[in-house]
């Protein structure tokens, strides 16, 4: 499981260094095999989506099981999928996050690796921080009803 948050840099080949924490469970479930993809935009400010690769596997066959003539279900699929790309992970823990990803994301240099479960994200820092700068309580006062009957 990725936990927690880690300052991370990347080099001027836009290479990005796995925290050691993370490197022998990415080795030892996905052989370092990696997919990075772009954000949903719903889900909060630019970023990508860092998927080992059994789980990408699972959540594309859902994503391709989605009504096909679906404008919505489209838009998703060329977004996660289309731009989807497939770093391995090198010897030094790193993996190349490609330009069209870092563009997207607007990730120049000084970045965050946001654990999330199953997968990681990496957000520009300025843009992680100013979340919590804008935070809004509110924002959970209308939760899905799945959310309800959680217990944190």
């Amino acid at each position: 499981m990725f936990l927690g948050a880690s300052n991370v840099t990347l080099d001027d080949k836009g290479r990005v260094a796995i925290p050691a924490r993370y490197r022998e469970r990415i080795r030892d479930r996905a052989d370092g095999h990696l997919v990075v993809t772009a954000s949903i935009p719903i889900l909060g400010g630019p970023h990508l989506r860092i998927y080992m690769q059994p789980d990408w596997e699972e959540l594309a066959r859902k994503l391709n099981r989605l009504p096909a003539l679906h404008p919505t279900t489209l838009a998703l699929q060329r977004l996660m999928i289309g731009q989807a790309s497939e770093p391995d992970m090198d010897g030094h823990g790193r993996i190349l996050v490609n330009r069209t990803m870092r563009e997207h994301a607007g990730i120049e240099r000084q970045a965050m690796l946001v654990g999330q479960g199953n997968r990681l994200e990496l957000w520009d820092e300025a843009s992680w921080k100013a979340q919590f700068v804008d935070f809004n309580p509110e924002m959970f006062a209308n939760l899905p009803e799945e959310l309800t009957s959680l217990v944190l």
